[in-house]
């Protein structure tokens, strides 16, 4: 996988942990993010290639986060994959601007297919 720089912001920081592990593995330079209410500024600063964003997060959700990201000139090219476990996340993220959607729980390997083909795509 060619390298590209990943951001992943989910309240569930099991999901995090994992996530961060497994790109690692794939030599994907990662950077994660617990707390929704700070995800908008270290985006800005990490300069992400792609967004791995969870919908349902306390204060900011994630469909927020990427309408705002959206409105950004300097961040509205990320490649923004949305995890959810809600039934109507794929409308929601679909709605907010994310170029893919993931249902919660996900395979691993359908997950790295997922960033994989984004990193195509965001190159």
């Amino acid at each position: 996988m060619a390298q590209k720089r990943v951001f992943i912001c989910d309240d569930d920081k099991g999901i995090t942990d994992m996530l961060e592990m497994v790109l690692e593995l794939e030599d994907v330079d990662t950077i994660t993010e617990t707390d929704s209410v700070y995800a908008y500024d270290k985006i800005t600063e990490f300069k992400p290639d792609i967004l791995i964003v969870d919908l349902w997060m306390p204060v900011v959700t994630g469909d927020q986060l990427i309408k705002k990201i959206r409105a950004n000139d300097a961040l509205k090219h990320i490649f923004i994959i949305c995890i959810s476990a809600s039934r109507d996340g794929l409308q929601v993220a679909k709605d907010a601007g994310a170029n893919k959607f993931i249902a919660k729980p996900f395979d691993v390997d359908d997950f790295l297919t997922t960033v994989e083909n984004a990193v195509i795509s965001a190159a």
